[in-house]
């Protein structure tokens, strides 16, 4: 495991921390706690130091449970870190109710790195109007909190404007090969080192879109290189590859992810990308534009729709259908995936009603209402209910097998 160290109080910061965001769930979505805790302490058995979390993760699950993961002594060995969330906040008292909150969830006695989650500029604004400041300032006077931060989605302008709004010690910012100009951005990425604030990356792989299953026209680019790596190792590395990032934060949810990202993370050294590398990134960062159309990452902010709508399912299916062409496993995937045969209600596309209320609450800023209009014009159609009978029985068959 390679470290970097967070500039104002010379933390040695593992460089790939464990985000618990997308936690290995069971059937019915919650947690399968047994596996999760293995994959925590497995990968702070080999090197991680720096755990993150927050108010909303897994429906507020996220929280209790890494409080019951890091029992055993595994709390001594990491920079625990989990969020304020700032949407939610009303007064300058209800901060520190949060916070008091979150120690006892996470059966703590101190946040060592406790950030606003999710800032924008009005978020900011409001948060700011409440005393954030004084909350911080008693937070870490008192030890409830060692350093103070901040999550960011929002523009360029309001973040430097945030940066230099209070003394803080780091920030997390959504930074990947897609993301170079988008939110903060690189710009972001080196105004907030300039500043002398670590900065933790959310989103490295844009919610899994830059791993896993991987284009075939991506998968060209990047068999030409002389140094083979899977896709993920790719985008890691381009991360890692910029001195000014103190950690990557991976939403690791399957064995083989933690084996993986360790490995790379004891090879991801700052600059250390040749020019063609580099030119080769640039490549499938042009060729997954041309593919991708909705710029969803999955982080189910939008949720739950009041009409029910799955959206970021919606989005995945319909990314997927443009990053890889195969119109009939897109279309079964949409109708059993959304039409109830894995159980619950429907939850395609068409149920929107265009209520708005997902956009105010989407870190991307996406325009869900018209992107939604487009997925059911590409995957619904006059035989979708034809379509929901056949994956209900195909998948009631498996069940069985």
């Amino acid at each position: 495991m390679l470290y970097r160290k967070m500039p104002k109080n010379g933390d040695e910061l593992s460089i790939l921390g464990f985000g618990c965001m997308r936690l290995p769930v069971k059937e019915d979505r919650t947690i399968d706690e047994e596996r999760a805790k293995s994959q925590v302490r497995y990968a702070i058995d080999h090197g991680v130091n720096y755990v993150d979390t927050a108010w909303p993760y897994h429906m507020g699950a996220s929280e209790p449970f890494l409080g019951r993961a890091l029992a055993d002594g595994y709390r001594e060995k990491v920079k625990l870190a989990t969020k304020l969330p700032s949407w939610l906040v009303e007064s300058r008292e209800e901060m520190d109710k949060f916070l008091n909150a979150q120690l006892e969830k996470l059966n703590t006695d101190h946040i060592d790195y406790y950030l606003i989650h999710s800032l924008a500029g009005e978020l900011w604004d409001n948060v700011e109007k409440l005393g954030v400041a004084d909350f911080l300032d008693r937070a870490k006077a008192d030890g409830r909190i060692i350093n103070a931060g901040f999550s960011f989605h929002g523009s360029g302008e309001d973040f430097k404007r945030i940066v230099d709004g209070y003394d803080w010690d780091f920030c997390q910012i959504q930074y990947n090969f897609l993301d170079e100009k988008n939110q903060a951005g690189t710009e972001g990425l080196e105004y907030a080192a300039s500043k002398g604030l670590g900065v933790i990356i959310m989103e490295p792989l844009r919610g899994g879109n830059l791993a896993g299953k991987v284009p075939p026209a991506i998968e060209e680019i990047w068999n030409e290189a002389p140094v083979k790596r899977t896709a993920a190792e790719w985008g890691l590395r381009w991360v890692w590859n910029h001195p000014e990032v103190t950690v990557v934060l991976s939403g690791m949810n399957e064995e083989a992810h933690v084996e993986e990202n360790l490995k790379v993370a004891g090879e991801a050294y700052p600059n250390s990308l040749s020019e063609t590398e580099l030119e080769l990134v640039g490549r499938a960062e042009k060729k997954y534009r041309e593919l991708m159309k909705a710029g969803c990452t999955g982080c189910r902010y939008c949720m739950p729709c009041p009409q029910g709508v799955d959206i970021p399912a919606c989005f995945e299916i319909y990314n997927n259908l443009h990053m890889f062409g195969d119109e009939d496993m897109a279309k079964f995937m949409y109708a059993g995936r959304l039409g109830g045969a894995l159980g619950g209600e429907p939850a395609f596309a068409s149920q929107c009603v265009q209520c708005g209320e997902c956009m105010e609450k989407c870190p991307q800023h996406l325009d869900i209402p018209t992107l939604l209009e487009s997925v059911v014009e590409d995957l619904e159609g006059p035989d979708l209910e034809q379509r929901v009978a056949m994956a209900k029985q195909i998948l009631a068959d498996k069940s069985i097998d």
